[in-house]
This record gives structure tokens, C-alpha cells and sequence, in this order.
């Protein structure tokens, strides 16, 4: 045990690009999608028909495709859907370049109809095909269009990933070519691509939406290429124009920037930096908890100086207020802070609480894993967790609700309400169109995605439970191997390394007095909590280690 001990995680993951839910849209004149929340003033107009079609020679089209794309520009789209599917299995007699017409139309369509997981599946056998594919290149726009629709776990940076840098210079691109670049560059980070992705990234200008998103995956990339300098850089550069040119956009960034520049500052040790930035996150933030928790290590590594602080941290997260969110580390880090002040009836205090909720919470968690071996199952089961009925112990209750928090997982689950959104909407059509040959497409279609995707949202609660249950038992390891240096302190058998590391001057400045400042007051805490205290709290430790 030395003061060594840091942060279980340093590397920052935020994935904040993409919605958690797909968004209705209003119909546009002359077939332009609305422009799609977030992203708010991305507007395109992809090619009318007739218009901006490729060079490639493409044959008389035949009555069947002429009629698809009338009813197409007419917006009868669901007509459409079913003269397009006859073009594509060949039914019209129309040439391969001809189907390929129909392939990108069929898509346009199916995603003016709010089908967008299938509009997607069009695509995607576009993408598939490569530049021999007449609308390969024009298929990026809508590729783009589908990124602000539907979640990331879509799976759309893969498909914008097989696209080149130099394919996104197209004069036809230009309106949504920032984003193409921050889309690029976030599929070049998921393959560890880190130069490449830097280099896309850095290509977004200033004046774009697109910029703040592109500065903060540029840090992200930079600390996974363990470059803190160049990480910090980037997350100001958020800041700074949050400062001098503040949005909507720039704005929802600047909490997860000040924590990623805290996280950078820690791990390059700068730990006064560090816990700066930590207190600039407010409360009303969905990150100060983290923050308390994650300063409170800031703090500790400070030494007598940060034990106030760090302790009154945890005081603070361990208030009823939080009672569904779990922090068991943060007992570690208080026996060992008594533990350096050879104050150890207060670090076995803390190690019996942790002790008496801990292990037995693991227990149920265990139990909760062994109860649904099958990922599908067990997705339902994490939907029953979120919506608080699926009975369990109200500690493992809240627990689960905790982990299954996540924001990785929670872009998967939209995902599935995705897919089942558009599976109703299949029900809820037409009985005309449901019997027709599309339609059965497309339920297949869907029907299929919904169940992997399900699947995936399974392995992924799981996995986040196991974690769970895996790191209360490596805490629970550390608690037994403090109590072992405990005894052997209090027996005076401490191993010299320890002892050298314990507070050996009574720190009677931090003991006896609290500084505050002209905008606060000392109040004694009496054992009841109060929100305007929350975060403020001190407590007094005074070193018992002598030689």
C-alpha cells in the first residue's frame, strides 16, 4: 500500500456524438430530409431525380422504374418502396446499373419514411460494393443524415469507414463535409488509427458545429496516445470557445472538458491542476459525483494538505441524497488516509463499513449473473432493472440501476427501441403495403437486427454487472491486506516502507483549524445533511504516528 494508488481508469471515453434516440421529422419540399437533432442548421439537398445521377451509362429505364421514381417525387413513398423492390430482384428486366439506380432510391425512400434501420440496410449494400457502384460517393450524404437518426451502435462509422480522406473532397460533399471529417476521424479512432484520425479531426474548422465534437475525440485520441500535453490542449480549446464564442453545441462540452483536462493533470501527477479543474464541474452536472470521487484520490495524493478535503469528498457521497449511486472505493481511500495518520480505529471503522455492504452486495450480484446465462434473457431482464420492477434486494436493486447506466450501453439500447419503433411501424401500416414483398423485406430485415442487437444489449448489461462483482472483489482484497498492515502497525511490526510513508508531525494547523474564505463560514457538522453543504464539507485529521 503506498500513495501511489491512483484511479482505476485514466483513459477518458466519453462517446457523446451520437443521439440516444432516433427524432421525428418534418417532410421537406422537393425530397430534402430535415435537418436531424442534435445537429441543428446541417441542411443538404441530395439530388432530385434525374438530376446529379452519375456518368456511368445506365440503359432505358423500364416502365416500373419510371413509374418508382414518379411515385417517389410525387412522395408517395410507401408506392414507391414497392415498385423499387420489383426493379432490384430483377422483376422489371432493368440492367445491373439500372438495379443500382433503384438500390440508392430505395434507400432515399425508406428513410423519407422514418425506416431508418432499413434505409440504412440499402445503404449499406452500396457501401458494400464499393466505387463500382454508381451511387457509391453519393451515398455518403445520406450516410450522414442517418448518423444524427439513429445511435451510434447503427453501426454508420463502419460504413463511413470504408470511404478514403480524399473521397470526402467532393464539391457535392460540401455541406456536410466537417462532419464526414469528425465521422471519419471517430471510425479511424475505433481501429486504433490514432494519426489518421488526429489529422481528420484537426481538418474541422472553427466556425463548424462539428468543431467542439472534433476537439474533444482529438484529446480523447491524445490520451490514448499518452500525450497529456497535447491532450490538455485540445480540451482548452473547447474551453476557449465556450469563452470567446459560446453555444448551444460548445456549451454541453465544456462540463466533460474540465473533467477530461482533470483526468489528464492527474495522471501526468499535477494534482493541485488536476483538482482545479475538478471543482470548475457544478453540481447540477451529471459528472459531479465522478468528480468528487475521482478529487478525492487528487486530494489524497497532496497528502496532509488534501486529507480534509478528501475526506469531506466522500463524506459527501456517501449522503442519503445518493443512495443509488455506489462509490465502494471510496472506503478504501479513507482507511488508508487514517491509515497514514496511524488513526486506525477510524481505518477499521471504514473498513467494516465497507465490509458489512460490499461483499454481500458482490453475493447478490453473482447470484443475479447465474440467474440468466442467456444474453437475451438478459436483456430483458436489464430492461426490467431500468424500469425498477425486476425485483430484486433493494441494494442489488440499485446497484444494477447504477451500472446499467452506462453510456455505451444506453446508445445500444436505443438501438433496440429503435428497431422496434420501426417494426411497429411496419404493423401499423397499410394492410396494401404490408402483404407486398417490401414489406416482408424489410420485417425480416428489422426483425433480424432487432434480435442481435438485443443480444448485444445482454452481453453488454452482463458484462457491466460482472465488472461490477469483479471490482468489489479486488477492493475487497486491498480492505484485507490494510487490515493485515493495520495489525502488524499496531503490533509495531509495520514494514519500514510504510512507515516512511505515514504522517510523522501531528498536522495541528489542519486539526485545530478549517481555513475559510471571505465567501464562506464554518458550520460543525451535527449529523444531518443538507444540499447547500454538499461538496463543502472538511474534516479534521490529526497524525497519531510518532517514532
Amino acid at each position: 500500500m503506498t500513495r501511489t494508488l491512483g484511479l482505476s481508469s485514466l483513459v477518458v471515453a466519453f462517446l457523446l456524438a451520437s443521439p440516444l434516440a432516433a427524432h421525428a421529422q418534418k417532410k421537406h419540399k422537393g425530397n430534402e430530409p430535415a435537418p436531424a437533432q442534435p445537429t441543428e442548421g446541417l441542411k443538404f439537398k441530395p439530388d432530385p431525380v434525374g438530376k446529379g445521377a452519375p456518368a456511368a451509362a445506365t440503359g432505358p429505364a423500364s416502365k416500373t422504374l419510371e413509374r418508382a421514381l414518379k411515385l417517389y417525387e410525387s412522395e408517395d413513398y410507401y408506392s414507391a418502396s414497392i415498385e423499387l423492390h420489383k426493379v432490384i430482384e430483377g422483376e422489371s428486366g432493368d440492367s445491373e446499373a439500372n438495379k443500382q439506380r433503384a438500390e440508392f432510391w430505395m434507400g432515399k425512400t425508406l428513410y423519407n419514411l422514418k425506416f431508418y434501420s432499413a434505409a440504412l440496410s440499402y445503404f449499406d449494400r452500396i457501401v458494400q460494393k464499393g466505387p463500382s457502384h454508381s451511387y457509391y460517393n453519393a451515398t455518403l450524404k445520406w450516410l450522414a443524415s442517418l448518423s444524427r437518426v439513429l445511435p451510434e451502435s447503427a453501426g454508420i462509422l463502419e460504413k463511413i469507414g470504408k470511404f478514403n480522406k480524399g473521397e470526402l473532397e467532393q464539391p457535392a460533399l460540401e455541406s456536410v463535409r466537417n462532419e464526414l471529417y469528425f465521422l471519419l476521424g471517430r471510425y479511424f479512432y475505433t481501429q486504433g488509427n490514432f494519426k489518421e484520425a488526429v489529422s481528420l479531426f484537426n481538418q474541422v474548422p472553427l466556425e463548424s458545429e462539428f468543431f467542439v465534437k472534433a476537439k474533444f475525440f482529438e484529446g480523447v485520441t491524445h490520451v490514448r496516445e499518452l500525450d497529456g500535453k497535447a491532450a490538455a490542449e485540445s480540451f482548452k480549446e473547447i474551453l476557449r470557445k465556450a469563452q470567446e464564442k459560446p453555444d448551444k453545441s460548445t456549451d454541453e462540452f465544456v462540463d466533460v472538458a474540465n473533467l477530461a483536462l482533470a483526468r489528464v493533470f492527474y495522471s501526468t501527477k499535477q494534482y493541485q491542476t488536476s483538482i482545479k479543474y475538478y471543482e470548475k464541474i457544478p453540481q447540477e452536472s451529471p459528472d459531479w459525483l465522478p468528480s468528487l470521487f475521482e478529487s478525492s484520490w487528487a486530494n489524497f495524493q497532496l497528502g496532509a494538505a488534501g486529507y480534509p478535503k478528501a475526506l469531506g469528498n466522500i463524506h459527501t457521497l456517501n449522503a442519503p441524497f445518493f443512495e443509488n449511486e455506489f462509490y465502494p472505493e471510496s472506503l478504501i481511500v479513507k482507511s488508508v488516509i487514517y491509515f497514514y495518520n496511524c488513526l486506525y480505529d477510524k481505518a477499521e471503522d471504514a473498513l467494516n463499513e465497507f465490509g458489512n455492504e460490499y461483499p454481500g452486495l458482490k453475493k447478490e450480484v453473482d447470484e443475479i449473473l447465474a440467474r440468466h446465462p442467456n444474453n437475451a434473457e438478459f436483456a430483458e431482464f436489464a430492461k426490467q432493472v431500468r424500469e425498477g420492477n425486476a425485483g430484486l434486494p433493494d441494494r442489488a436493486e440499485r446497484a444494477a440501476r447504477g451500472v446499467l447506466q452506462d453510456r455505451t450501453l444506453l446508445k445500444q439500447v436505443a438501438y433496440v427501441d429503435e428497431l422496434e419503433r420501426e417494426l411497429k411501424q411496419v404493423e401499423a401500416a397499410e394492410p396494401a403495403w404490408k402483404g407486398t414483398a417490401i414489406a416482408g423485406a424489410i420485417l425480416q430485415d428489422l426483425t433480424l437486427q432487432k434480435s442481435l442487437a438485443a443480444n448485444e444489449v445482454g452481453a453488454q448489461a452482463r458484462a457491466r454487472l460482472k465488472r461490477l462483482s469483479d471490482e468489489i472483489q479486488e477492493l475487497d482484497t486491498q480492505r484485507l491486506k490494510i487490515e493485515i498492515d493495520i495489525l502488524n502497525a499496531q503490533k509495531g511490526q509495520l514494514q519500514q516502507e510504510l512507515q516512511s510513508e505515514q504522517e510523522t508531525k501531528p498536522n495541528v494547523q489542519n486539526a485545530r483549524n478549517i481555513v475559510v474564505d471571505d465567501e464562506h463560514e464554518y458550520w460543525p457538522f451535527n449529523g444531518e445533511y443538507w444540499k447547500d453543504e454538499l461538496g463543502y464539507y472538511r474534516v479534521r485529521v490529526q497524525s497519531q504516528c510518532k517514532r
